[in-house]
């Protein structure tokens, strides 16, 4: 497939809002349970509201540049019975309201208790919270199944493809929470730094579950069924037309299997392999710098893994326009 820089950035800035997100509402919630020591800064879930706030904002805005009548976009939202595209564009807004009303409650200290125990306060923020966290979790499954469920693209028809976008999502937003609570002192620095390392282990290793997944592939569709003769070697030479037209510019990325290559092993090293060691570097050395360029890093490397993604997707209507 050729891959959509506007998609690319849609899903990997949302996937890290997501994931920051969550992992703001389980710091609440280890503050709450009295899982640390000390109280959580007010401050770092404002701060940390606004930034996943602006990466729900920017992705949306880039989604904008996929349309081709980006004022009808509304209208996708009304095929929700069968559609995930549709799931997704209305839960993503659900998500990105709730998680704004959970910051407000923190900004504007309108947090009343709703249940007191001898061990713990439950507050309204908390509640809040649990609900943005379960829509959150549920805009990833949605955004992975618009892709897991095209059963002709066999790269992408497989529940690895729904796995790794929870995973990295996760591990891009807890990177980000890490940078996030080193700033502000919170003592949920070592339980954002853990969290992280472990989200990206599990995403690399998924990771290549899937690259292995793909490499080894048998097809579904050949030139023979293609075109309904049953002979045992068909050679197609050409397309049957000189120009390009649609089909050859939406469907193939129109690059050499030595970039793929070099692409599938950057994103490894750079959404994986250097962001682990900068984060646990950063984390055992207290180094701030070191964990915000662990974040950035990473998102490079995702958005290389991203491209990757929709590259190596194989469409079957290839089988005809790959002769060019």
């Amino acid at each position: 497939m050729h891959p959509a820089f506007s998609v690319i950035f849609l899903t990997t800035l949302i996937g890290a809002g997501q994931g920051l997100f969550l992992a703001l509402y389980t710091g609440q919630v280890y503050n709450t349970f009295g899982v640390v020591g000390e109280p959580v800064p007010v401050d770092m879930y404002i701060t940390g509201t606004v930034i996943v706030t602006l990466l729900m904002g920017l992705g949306l805005f880039a989604s904008f540049f996929h349309l081709g009548r980006p004022e009808r976009a509304w209208r996708s939202a009304t095929k929700w019975r069968t559609s995930w595209l549709a799931r997704e564009v209305i839960v993503l807004p659900a998500f990105a309201g709730a998680a704004v009303i959970w910051g407000a409650l923190q900004y504007f200290g309108l947090d009343p208790v709703l249940v007191t125990t001898d061990a713990l306060q439950i507050k309204l923020s908390l509640v809040i919270g649990f609900g943005a966290g379960v829509l959150a979790l549920l805009l990833y499954i949605c955004t992975g199944m618009i892709y897991a469920a095209i059963k002709f693209i066999q790269e992408w028809a497989s529940p690895l493809t729904i796995i790794n976008y929870i995973l990295l999502g996760l591990a891009s937003g807890f990177s980000l929470a890490v940078a996030l609570a080193a700033y502000y002192g919170s003592p949920l620095v070592d339980a954002y730094a853990l969290w992280a390392l472990v989200f990206t282990l599990i995403g690399f290793l998924t990771r290549m579950l899937a690259l292995r997944r793909n490499g080894r592939i048998k097809r579904k569709s050949t030139a023979c069924t293609a075109i309904g003769v049953r002979h045992p070697k068909i050679t197609q030479i050409s397309q049957g037309a000189m120009g390009g037209s649609f089909n050859t510019r939406e469907f193939f990325h129109h690059k050499t299997p030595q970039f793929l290559h070099t692409i599938k092993v950057f994103f490894l090293i750079m959404a994986f392999v250097v962001p682990f060691t900068l984060l646990v570097i950063g984390w055992s050395n207290h180094l701030f710098v070191l964990l915000v360029a662990a974040a950035l890093v990473q998102y490079v490397g995702l958005l290389a893994e991203r491209w990757f993604f929709f590259a190596q997707a194989n469409h079957p209507q290839n089988l005809y326009y790959q002769a060019t």
